[in-house]
């Protein structure tokens, strides 16, 4: 299988070539998220380490320290116990991210965006994908060389990463959405490779054949077992479904997710002290956190607050969105769908159907 896993189709600002249609996913594929299933790791290894084990495993994650960054001018904390994570896959083209990719692409990318709402009783979780095509306003930010860069309207939404970093995208998804994000979860997909071929591979059941000769994908319909280096073209390839758009690409994202939490939930990994270590190890080093979860003993918590969460009961919806009327490649927020859904995350209310359709279909 070849090892340029790349997707050859983003221009200069990341996003697809002219003339690229778009189709949208299921609206209501039930789901597991993949901050589940790394809470769900990392308790299980927690509790059956040595000190040394855990102390080697904590020192894997990486930390920002988000709250002092974003400073004081935020939306307002949820008035229940609700809470918002925002997480983040990062596609960084350096280290083992460039070995995957060829070499051939530089500079870092989120190319899966999810806002997940955990309501009070935390009994139930809704996780919200944000296409990576979606121009929006980006607010000031920091940039790296210390200076500031002012507000940008109609800027695509995968940038805002690869220009300013995860600060930077807490701050524009705050301001369009209004929504207080309680915690920051960001995954390498060099890492979210190790961590597959950790587990033994994944099943996943296609209704479809995939063939994308650019990420070396030649999959038959029907199900199919996947090492960590097909799993990452599977849900980094968008010419091998649909009609080639980002779109499709989250449904793709999300049928892998559900497959991946599945195959963790079979496994007996505490029997097996060893295979819990390196799984744990994997999820670990692909982690960078807010300085609240940046610990094993932090996480763990985390995770145990989350135990009367059903993955069954979970839902994945995408931001409704329509396609951008000077930029057909691009697509925007489509109101008041896009509202109504931020509303009920910012209540803690049930979300109601019309604010999960989109017209953005890609036909």
């Amino acid at each position: 299988m070849s090892q340029d896993i790349r997707t050859p189709d983003t221009g200069p600002d990341g996003g697809a070539p002219a003339g690229r249609s778009r189709k949208a996913p299921k609206r209501k594929r039930r789901t597991g998220r993949i901050i589940l299933l790394t809470l769900l790791v990392l308790l299980l290894a927690a509790g059956g380490t040595t000190y040394w084990m855990y102390s080697s495993l904590d020192s894997n994650i990486k930390a920002v320290d988000v709250d002092k960054a974003l400073g004081d001018d935020r939306p307002q904390k949820l008035p229940t116990a609700g809470q918002n994570l925002l997480v983040l896959g990062s596609d960084s083209r350096a280290g083992a991210n460039a070995e995957l990719d060829g070499g051939k692409v530089s500079g870092a990318r989120s190319d899966t965006a999810l806002v997940v709402h955990i309501p009070e009783g935390r009994t139930q979780a809704v996780a919200i994908s944000i296409p990576r095509d979606t121009l929006v306003f980006r607010p000031e930010c920091q940039k790296s060389d210390g200076g500031t860069a002012p507000g940008a309207q109609r800027v695509m939404f995968n940038s805002v990463f690869a220009q300013y970093g995860p600060v930077c995208v807490m701050k524009t998804v705050e301001k369009m959405s209004g929504v207080r994000l309680d915690h920051y979860l960001e995954i390498d997909f060099a890492g979210f490779k190790d961590l597959v071929d950790a587990i033994g591979g994944v099943t996943v059941d296609l209704e479809e054949p995939i063939k994308d000769g650019s990420a070396g994908l030649n999959l038959a319909a029907g199900p199919q077992r996947l090492d960590g280096t097909q799993s990452l073209a599977f849900v980094r390839t968008r010419y091998g479904v649909g009609d080639g758009s980002d779109l499709g690409r989250i449904g793709n994202q999300q049928k892998f997710l559900t497959a991946l939490l599945t195959e963790v939930r079979k496994q007996d990994l505490l029997g097996s002290p060893t295979k819990t270590y390196k799984v744990a190890d994997s999820a670990t080093k692909a982690l960078t956190t807010d300085s609240g979860l940046a610990s094993l003993t932090a996480l763990s918590e985390f995770a145990r607050s989350l135990n009367g969460v059903d993955p069954s009961s979970m839902e994945t919806i995408m931001l409704p969105v329509a396609y951008d009327k000077k930029d057909p490649n691009r697509v925007v927020a489509y109101e008041p769908n896009a509202s109504r859904l931020w509303k009920a995350i910012r209540e803690d209310t049930s979300i109601p159907a019309a604010a999960k359709k989109s017209p953005a279909t890609g036909g």
